[in-house]
Order: C-alpha cells, then sequence, then structure tokens
C-alpha cells in the first residue's frame, strides 16, 4: 500500500498508508484529541475527519477554538447545515439555494412556502437545538453526474448549484451529499463540505436576522429569504459577540445619521446618498480638512467629466475589468460610461501641453465623484454605495522620484488616521493579480520599486499576494477601530501601464521623451465610507470642526429672541455653525433635546444674559462653564475646533 508523509504542525513527520483517516490519525496521537476533533486540514484544504487521505503534505488536527478561524469556519458550516435542515422541517416544502460561513458567522438563503418574519427565528433556534441534542452523525455521500443530478432534479437552486460544480475546473464528475443520521435518511443537502463528525460538537449559536437576498445577486431573478446566524467553540465567544452586536447596532451610522439627519437613501436611487444640510455640512468640513492638507504638500485640485466616451475606458483597460460594474448611457450614436474611477481623466488633464522633467513630480488631486453598479446585496448604508466621492489623486513622476513620493504618501496617510484616534493601522503589500495588463518586467520594476518606498517610510506590511490592481501594485491601509473591526480606507499604487497606454509623455534631462510612473493614491478613500466610519467610531460626538451645529442658543423666552439673534449673527461672522431653538418649549425640554441631536454648545440667554450682554454656556459632557461674553465664548470654540485639528 503507498504511503503518504504528513507533515505536522511541531514540524514532525507521520509516514500512514494512503487512505487513512485524520480520525485514525487523531486517535494514534491521543484519545482525548481525537474526541475533540473536528475535521482536519491537509495543506490548505479543510477535510471531513472521516475522509481518505490520499496526498502527502502539511497536516492539522482542527480543534474547537474561538482563536482558530479553520475550526469556527467548519463549526459555521456546520451550523448553516442545522439550520437548513430545521427550515425545512418546520416549513415543508422549502427550497434550499445557499448557505455558507462568512465572517463572523454564516447565512443560508432560502424560498420558503409562506414569508418568514423575525419571531419565526425562535421557532427555527428551538429546532434547531433538537437537532444538536440528538447528536446526529454528517454522513458524506458522495455519487457520479447523473445521480448526484437525479437527486436535484426537484430543486431549481440545488440544481444550478449542481450544474455550476459540475463546471468547474476542479471538479472530478462527482457530486457530495450530507445527510444528518440515520434517524432523518430522507433529509439530506447538497454541499461540498467539510462539516464536524456530528451535530453535538455545536456549542454556542444564535440566529441573528432577516434579510432579503437575490438569487446569485441578480435583481431580475428570485428574491430569497436570507437568515442570518452564528457560531463559536463555547458559550463565552458568543456571549462575547453578541456584546459586540449590541454595541455595534448602537454605532449603526444608518441608525445615527436618520437621527441626527444627516442623510438618506431610498429606492428612487438605490445606492446613493442624499446628503441633508448637516451632512452636507460634514461632507464639506472632511473635503477642506483634507484639501487644506493637500495644498500645503503642493497637489493641484482638478474637476474632471463624470461622463466620458466609453472608448477611453476600453483603451485604459477598465472596460475589460470593469464592464458590468459601469453605468452606461448613449448620447446620440455615442456610448458612454459614467466614471468608475478618475484615473483616464487625469491623464488626459497631463496630456494636455508639454511636460518636461521639471514639472516632476506632478500632483493632481480631485474629490471626484464616481459610480459603479454594485450589486444589491452587497450595498451596505454608506459603507458600500453606487456614488461615491473619493479623495482622490494621482502623482506623475519619474522612477527615482517613486520612493519619496510613497514614503510621503504614507506620512500623510497616518497622520490624518491618527488625527482621528486611529493609531492602529495594518498596511497590507498587494502584489501582481492573475489578471493584469502590462509585462513582466514592468511589474518586476513597480513592485521593487513600492518595496523601496516601504524600507523608506520605515513601514511594516503584510504581504497579500494575487491583489494587486490589474496595472500595478499596491499598498492598502487598513485601520482599526474601537470595536476592533478592520476598514481598507488608504490605498496607494505604482503604476507603470495605464500612462503607456493613454500616451503620457514628458521630456527628460537628456531631451528624449519618456513615460511617466503613475501613483494613485486615496488617503480617506470614498468620503461616504469614512463619514459612516467616522458616525460609527464617535456614535455622533464629532470633533467640533466636523460637527454640523456646534452652538445652540436657548432663549429662555419669546422675549429673548431678538437677543439670541443678535448673538446667532455674531458668531456666524466669527464662522460658528450656530442656529436658535425659537420653540416655546421650556428650557429643560430644549436641553434635552440639545442632547439627543448631541450639540456640542448650549448658550442660554434670558433677562440676566441680555443685560450683561453675554451668554451662559453649557458643554456637552462638561456641563456649565459660567456666563462669558460672545467674543470670550468665540475664542472657545476656535481652541476647541483646533483641538484636532
Amino acid at each position: 500500500m503507498n504511503q503518504i508523509e504528513l507533515t505536522l504542525p511541531d514540524g514532525s513527520v507521520r509516514s500512514v498508508a494512503s487512505g487513512t483517516t485524520g480520525l485514525e490519525i487523531a486517535k494514534s496521537i491521543a484519545e482525548g484529541l481525537a474526541r475533540k476533533a473536528l475535521a482536519i486540514k491537509l495543506n490548505d484544504k479543510i477535510l471531513d475527519l472521516n475522509r481518505p487521505l490520499k496526498e502527502s503534505g502539511t497536516f492539522k488536527i482542527i480543534t474547537p477554538s474561538n482563536e482558530d478561524a479553520d475550526a469556527l469556519f467548519v463549526l459555521r458550516h456546520s451550523c448553516a447545515h442545522v439550520l437548513a435542515e430545521a427550515v425545512c422541517d418546520l416549513y415543508p416544502g422549502t427550497q434550499l439555494a445557499y448557505g455558507p460561513a462568512i465572517d463572523k458567522g454564516f447565512y443560508y438563503d432560502l424560498m420558503t412556502p409562506t414569508p418568514l418574519v423575525f419571531d419565526d427565528l425562535a421557532k427555527i433556534e428551538k429546532r434547531m437545538k433538537e437537532i444538536i441534542k440528538e447528536d446526529r452523525p454528517f454522513i458524506r455521500l458522495e455519487l457520479n453526474k447523473e445521480e448526484g443530478l437525479a437527486r436535484v432534479q426537484k430543486d431549481k437552486y440545488k440544481l444550478d448549484n449542481a450544474e455550476r460544480a459540475l463546471q468547474r475546473e476542479d471538479s472530478d464528475g462527482t457530486l457530495s451529499f450530507y445527510v444528518t443520521g440515520k434517524q432523518n435518511e430522507n433529509w439530506e443537502d447538497l454541499c461540498a463540505g467539510p462539516h464536524i463528525p456530528n451535530t453535538g460538537k455545536i456549542k454556542a449559536f444564535k440566529l441573528l436576522s432577516l434579510a432579503g437576498a437575490y438569487w446569485h445577486g441578480d435583481q431580475a431573478s428570485d428574491q430569497l429569504t436570507r437568515i442570518y446566524g452564528t457560531c463559536f467553540a463555547d458559550k463565552e465567544g458568543l456571549e462575547t459577540y453578541l456584546k459586540f452586536i449590541e454595541e455595534a447596532e448602537k454605532r449603526d451610522h444608518r441608525k445615527i445619521g436618520k437621527e441626527l439627519d444627516l442623510y438618506h437613501i431610498e429606492d428612487h436611487s438605490p445606492g446613493m446618498v442624499f446628503w441633508h444640510p448637516k451632512g452636507t455640512i460634514m461632507v464639506n468640513a472632511l473635503k477642506q480638512f483634507i484639501r487644506e492638507k493637500l495644498n500645503r504638500l503642493g497637489y493641484d485640485e482638478v474637476i474632471t467629466p463624470e461622463i466620458v466616451d466609453k472608448s477611453l475606458w476600453i483603451k485604459s483597460g477598465h472596460a475589460d475589468k470593469y464592464n458590468e460594474n459601469m453605468f452606461k448611457t448613449m448620447a446620440n450614436d455615442r456610448e458612454m460610461a459614467i466614471k468608475p474611477m478618475n484615473c483616464p481623466c487625469h491623464i488626459e488633464i497631463f496630456n494636455q501641453g508639454l511636460k518636461s522633467w521639471r514639472d516632476l513630480p506632478l500632483r493632481m488631486a480631485e474629490f471626484g465623484k464616481c459610480h459603479r453598479y454594485e450589486p444589491a446585496g452587497t450595498m451596505h448604508g454608506l459603507m458600500r454605495v453606487r456614488g461615491f466621492v473619493q479623495d482622490d489623486a494621482h502623482i506623475f513622476c519619474t522612477e527615482e522620484q517613486i520612493a519619496s513620493e510613497v514614503s510621503n504618501f504614507c506620512k500623510l496617510v497616518k497622520d490624518i488616521y491618527a488625527e482621528f484616534g486611529f493609531n492602529d493601522i495594518l498596511v497590507k503589500f498587494s502584489t501582481r493579480p492573475e489578471k493584469r495588463v502590462g509585462s513582466d518586467d514592468l511589474w518586476d520594476k513597480a513592485e521593487q520599486a513600492l518595496e523601496d518606498a516601504t524600507k523608506l517610510a520605515n513601514l511594516d506590511y503584510q504581504l497579500n499576494p494575487g491583489e494587486g490592481a490589474f496595472y500595478g501594485p499596491k499598498l492598502e491601509f487598513v485601520l482599526k477601530d474601537c470595536l476592533g473591526r478592520d476598514w481598507q480606507c488608504g490605498t496607494i499604487q505604482v503604476d507603470f501601464n495605464l500612462p503607456q497606454r493613454l500616451g503620457a509623455e514628458y521630456v527628460g534631462k537628456d531631451n528624449q521623451k519618456h513615460i511617466p510612473v503613475m501613483l494613485h493614491r486615496a488617503a480617506v478613500g470614498s468620503i461616504e465610507r469614512f463619514l459612516g466610519i467616522l458616525i460609527e467610531e464617535f456614535m455622533g460626538d464629532f470633533p467640533l470642526w466636523l460637527t454640523p451645529v456646534q452652538a445652540r442658543v436657548l432663549p429662555i423666552s419669546e422675549k429673548f429672541v431678538d437677543y439670541a439673534k443678535q448673538v446667532e449673527r455674531d458668531l456666524i461672522n466669527a464662522g460658528v455653525r450656530v442656529e436658535i431653538d425659537e420653540s416655546n418649549e421650556k428650557l429643560g425640554y430644549k436641553i434635552r433635546q440639545c442632547e439627543l441631536q448631541k450639540i456640542p454648545f448650549l448658550l442660554v440667554v434670558g433677562e440676566k444674559e441680555v443685560s450683561e450682554k453675554k451668554v451662559s454656556v453649557r458643554q456637552r459632557k462638561e456641563g456649565d462653564k459660567g456666563s462669558m461674553s460672545v467674543s470670550e465664548f468665540i475664542e472657545m470654540t476656535k481652541k476647541a475646533r483646533d483641538v484636532i485639528r
């Protein structure tokens, strides 16, 4: 019998007969390990414990752990399977579509005979617990193409899944099904696996929510019900996560955005943001904050068209990669595209007039409005939209200038993030993708230049193979918020390809024409997304320079409104964003409303304040600041506005 060599995590090597199962190996190490084992990992593939092993490689026995992504994956995948069985038991006639493990949990898309509501989740959870308590084994069945397709003929979603699976390049012509135990052999699910040995190993799970989902994310296809849930190795892990969910719900930018009247999104324009006056103030404040930094660094701001002939996107290569995500329109007989990004338009500006080496580096910035057709199921408030503004810029430079320009940008990004309290930054170095433009020589040069720049910037990074842009390698800046969530915002990409494709040239010191290098860069990325992150990070308690209404004047009664309006005019002239509450409500009610709206400063005016030409100041979270003149208050706000800026 053939032998295979397995390298264990401690570096030791075991030689076993081909066909030996992971469970047998676990038993040979320790009976206790075998009882705990959930699955095994051979090379990079997770397999059932009872799958016969037929190749050599690195070998790991997966046991329950909230710190092990492999353990959570197989637990969550198995929990999704139990969810599907429970729904099928409770709602006969249910058709199953797709049920993967995802980051932080799992979901299952399905079609039930009658619509499900949130209250149904408790009943489904109860049935799942019964299935888990019965400790049913997961039994894998492998069938040939004909037998497998015959078993799914009555379920159009599973039939579609089966046909797609058979068409994949790695298909061996078989289909796998899982049955949960002999007590219910008639219920099974088409599934590639892997699964845990038995349902009893699921110790802690919770169903979280319901949502609508389209089959294959296509709005023209069937609308399904998506049930979200999560699963952990133990109750402690689940409880910690549920507390995290509770805190995240308090911080949800969609909820706070509505409460503070910042923006809305509606079905008339899905994925597009309607910024209200207060939200628009925040957008403009953030832009100005970034603009001031760029001005000091020698960037020139430009504005380019939002609709451009599609031929430009074909020439640049974007049409090939982004065609399905591009909004298109016709102008007479010309096919036009609404720009998904700004880079080709910036090259068009660069190409106007002769450039020399003395003009480089040329730094061109734009708060450019871009549109991308994101699938309906992926959109999420401000975090994933179809229309967005980038703090975009492109630096045209020589090869010798790459390192210093990238290094300076890295410092800029860290500076901006730190000013919002984001100091835990992960940098990913994304190298050439499989689908790309340009020669390997150019890619070698670009990747080496980017690596040299990270050394100059004294930047630690995590390698992210194959995830670069189609035209060049990139650095991605991932910030971590107060809840430990990762947000990829900033990026810089080294591009030797697009300038060449679009005819960009400059005259060098040798009086010969050369192609510039193009650095694509954005510090915060999408303005919409970054503001969504800030709304959740600050829970609406923004830095004073960013908050929409910095002060509210509260006249105690109607007879003090005229004085309140005079205070308002003085503050407006001094650049303070202020409003007056002229309602007939009592002062206590007005103050409570200010607290709900998270107004930083309340200026109370009554008879005493009018006679002394002063205002009584209350600061949010700090209480009374005493009585002061308007000019003294203006100085106070100037200092407060400079705390972050």
